[in-house]
């Protein structure tokens, strides 16, 4: 009786142990890193959302494009120094330093026309 009462303690304590180590396997994969990755990717497009959404429509098209879509190609810039951060695959981070680098030159070109229509107005 006692040594089944051992084997059973025994084998009790391997579970929990197995199950401990599971868990600590799993907190390493799921851990810091990936949860702040998810964590500024979802920064990045609350703020981008945002943006886009307090464009107020002018009823003129360029304008309301490129105000909607500087916030949107920031966005993008955001999310894809994160990327940077975080990613490994070279060909993902490649592209995401096209991205910031594009995207960038977009948004001034943008900003750019915006400020002519805005100073030809007056």
């Amino acid at each position: 009786m006692r040594q089944t009462l051992g084997l059973a303690l025994v084998l009790s304590a391997s579970i929990v142990g197995l199950a401990l180590a599971q868990s600590r396997h799993d907190e390493m994969s799921s851990g810091p890193a990936e949860s702040t990755f998810a964590s500024l990717m979802m920064q990045a497009m609350e703020r981008m959302d945002a943006g886009m959404m307090a464009a107020k429509p002018t009823g003129n098209p360029d304008h309301d494009f490129a105000a909607m879509m500087i916030p949107h190609h920031q966005g993008a810039i955001d999310m894809a120094k994160v990327e940077l951060m975080y990613g490994h695959d070279p060909v993902l981070r490649r592209l995401a330093q096209g991205i910031i680098v594009e995207q960038q030159q977009e948004i001034e070109l943008m900003q750019r026309s915006l400020h002519e229509a805005s100073t030809s107005h007056r």
